[in-house]
């Protein structure tokens, strides 16, 4: 039998035995999966007045159904930042102990929570400052909101499980002193059910299916997306584990599995892994987002900024030189900005210093045999092992570039003299390749950004060769098919590509240059985008 709560529900179940998530494995992936919720929900520089700040909820957003499907039925993609009125994780899971294995969900969203500020009268404003100078704005916040629900294995391969995951409506009212006004705080009710569902497809692996659908009534056709919002589940993304049992990346999933994860169809959604590195874990993220498997936010980081794909130094640096004026309104915004200038204002020095940067890992570099910079010989090249570029032509694998060994050190004066980008060149299966080289780009299955996966098969164009500060070399590509391929090249935006990532052809229209669409990962790509990318990793 299930069990399930709700509304920041923080019930763990009772320990048991066994390969799977301890009660707290989800709260390990806190971070990451706040970072989620609150992605967008309030940006730089924080202020209401903020032109970004205006459009808002931008991911894993479900509304209901009729509303969002009014002008046609929604288009299913692999991550969320189209609007949707269901989201559907399909994922692969290992069964270690038949008979008992269990599997938890835990389904976490926003609640959009309309501020009003009201003067005295009970009139609706849009500002008010009382006479201790403290300013109220008119504004949109979210609350959290989250369903747990763990049921049987052998329940779900027997018809599945249906939950609800709403969250009630509700008000309340801040009376401001001395009668000045107050501010009213009001939600619609959100009305939501997620179904779980699992297909056995060998004795030890099965098929788990996840759909979470908005099913409250549409509002009238011609509501605002604004007012919409109301009754919208935002920032929607599952969070999966269980006893007795552990899942199968769908990125860079273990060998003999691969078109059986092809087969798995996440829509408005992309599941990866968390724990410990591997190809299978106890815990699975689910998110409207792209995210790699195992991901986590830096140590360094001292909290959430709502904008992941900055630099938080940057961030920080900036939020510290707003004016005092920006800092007011941005406190009156909401709470969460208010908490952000908090910390800001009062980080240590040793704090921050650390946004700065680290070094997580570093790779020797093979020395090789000395090479003439200044010369027209290509960069050296050492030969990889043949299974760090599956698909690649020819034998062995990939090449791994290494800097000349008399080369002088990054911070040494004069050490990129002779180094051309435009000009130099790196062989890969013998073809020397270099800025005009036209390329496929085959990302390589381990370790690979989860952007690259996207572009695997496609064909490009090298524009220059960059040699990094550790030795090693990345070629900057640019797509053949980018409409915005000449503004990138002016701009000096590209596509970065080990030369182990990528693999040689002719001139356009040349006999040599195969003929053949992209490989399998490719074709499923362009099949149907809400089929997962795993194909791109093979």
């Amino acid at each position: 039998m299930a069990e399930a709560w709700a509304e920041g529900g923080t019930k763990s179940a009772a320990p048991r035995g066994g390969t799977g998530p301890s009660p707290g494995v989800f709260e390990q992936l806190g971070a990451v999966a706040d970072a989620v919720l609150y992605e967008g929900y309030l940006l730089y520089p924080y202020r209401r007045s903020s032109a970004k700040n205006r459009v808002r909820w931008q991911f894993g957003v479900l509304f209901p159904r009729d509303w969002v499907e009014a002008d046609g039925p929604v288009t299913p993609g692999v991550s969320g930042s189209a609007d949707s009125w269901y989201q559907q994780t399909e994922c692969l899971l290992r069964v270690r102990q038949p008979g008992s294995a269990r599997v938890r969900m835990r389904v976490r969203y926003l609640q959009m929570q309309r501020k009003q500020v009201q003067e005295a009268g009970h009139r609706p404003v849009e500002s008010l400052r009382t006479d201790d100078g403290t300013v109220h704005l008119t504004f949109d916040e979210a609350l959290p909101r989250e369903c747990e629900v763990e049921v049987p294995l052998d329940e779900l391969l027997r018809g599945g499980h249906t939950f609800a995951v709403g969250a009630g409506a509700g008000e309340d009212v801040e009376t401001l002193p001395e009668g000045a006004g107050r501010v009213v705080r009001t939600r619609e009710e959100i009305r939501a059910e997620t179904t779980v569902t699992a297909e056995r497809l060998s004795d030890d692996l099965c098929r788990i299916r996840v759909r979470t659908t908005n099913t409250a009534p549409a509002p009238p056709p011609r509501t605002t997306r604004d007012e919409a919002l109301r009754r919208a589940l935002i920032a929607t993304h599952t969070l999966l584990g269980g006893d007795g049992v552990e899942f199968v990346s769908l990125i860079d999933p273990p060998a003999g599995l691969e078109a059986t994860v092809r087969a798995c169809r996440n829509e408005f959604t992309f599941p990866v892994l968390g724990g410990e590195a591997g190809d299978s874990g106890p815990v699975l993220l689910s998110a409207p987002i792209i995210l790699p498997d195992h991901p986590q936010v830096a140590p360094e980081s001292p909290g959430d900024l709502h904008d992941a794909a900055e630099i938080d130094e940057i961030l920080t640096l900036r939020t510290m030189l707003l004016t005092d004026e920006e800092k007011r309104e941005a406190r009156a915004t909401d709470p969460r900005a208010a908490a952000i200038l908090d910390r800001v204002d009062t980080m240590p020095q040793e704090v921050f210093e650390r946004l700065h940067g680290a070094v997580r890992s570093l790779t020797p570099a093979t020395p090789t045999a000395p090479v003439d910079r200044l010369s027209d010989a290509p960069v050296t090249v050492a030969t990889a092992c043949a299974d760090r570029l599956p698909g690649a032509v020819g034998s062995p694998a990939a090449a791994t570039p290494t800097a000349p060994a008399d080369r002088r050190a990054w911070w040494q004066e004069g050490a990129d003299d002779g180094l051309s980008p435009t000009s130099d060149t790196v062989f890969v299966d013998g073809v020397p390749l270099g800025g005009g080289s036209r390329v496929r780009l085959r990302p390589r299955g381990r370790g690979a950004d989860a952007q690259d996966m996207f572009l695997a098969g496609r064909t490009a164009e090298v524009a220059a060769v960059f040699h990094d500060v550790d030795g090693s070399v990345h070629l900057a590509v640019t797509l053949d098919d980018d409409p915005a391929a000449e503004l990138n090249n002016w701009y000096g935006r590209f596509h970065y590509f080990r030369p182990d990532e990528l693999e040689p052809l002719g001139p356009a229209g040349s006999p040599d240059e195969p003929s053949a669409p992209a490989p399998a990962a490719a074709q499923a790509r362009h099949t149907t985008d809400s089929e997962t990318p795993a194909a791109e990793a093979e």
